[in-house]
């Protein structure tokens, strides 16, 4: 059996952060700013619509808004929810994208979490199968909205994200491009 001797190099390792690779402002921010505008109007006025018509805050009793059943604690939460991505929407950029993802994946699990509480008395935000359903398609189509342009193996190189994570390429790339400086030549009388 061989072993290794890890020597180091002399080189002092700069310190990870987890946001580097973000570029700060950047023409997918308007992709962010739909996404998360959409999602939250959308929350927002099924919140709004279960507010105004009076049902009890842990009411189960079936009262139902656009298709979708509610109670005074689920719209409440709705209405929350819709102001962070409203917030998210005004700020933009890589908090949008972020705040995306990180409440496509809540919806998600709670798709699951609500799926598994449909027919017990622990289902104290009224869902039924449509709210399941509802929450899984809003996930996904949160996650899609923060994740895009931003996460996969075959980012363009012209991507902000791709050049931030290549930061040695990119400007190996950004030196061909530029077109090489004429020479001055001095003609002889």
């Amino acid at each position: 059996m061989a072993t290794q001797v890890l020597r180091p190099t002399g080189r002092r390792r700069k310190a990870t952060r987890l946001d580097e690779h973000l570029p700060v402002d950047h023409r997918l921010s308007r992709v962010y700013r739909v996404g998360a505008g959409l999602m939250g109007l959308v929350l927002l006025v099924f919140g709004i619509l279960g507010l105004i018509d009076r049902i009890g805050f842990f009411d189960t009793g079936g009262d139902t808004v656009g298709g979708l059943n509610t109670n005074g604690a689920l719209s409440v939460l709705s209405i929350c929810v819709g102001l962070m991505l409203f917030a998210g929407m005004m700020v933009g950029g890589n908090l949008a994208s972020t705040l995306n993802m990180v409440l496509g994946i809540a919806f998600i699990l709670s798709g699951f979490v609500n799926l598994a509480l449909l027919d017990t008395g622990l289902n104290f935000l009224a869902f039924e199968m449509q709210n399941v359903l509802f929450s899984f398609v809003v996930g996904v189509l949160l996650m899609m909205f923060g994740m895009y342009g931003r996460v996969s193996g075959g980012l363009s190189h012209d991507n902000p994200y791709w050049r931030a994570r290549h930061p040695e390429q990119a400007a190996r790339e950004e030196r061909r491009r530029r077109p090489p400086m004429p020479e001055i030549t001095r003609e002889r009388p």
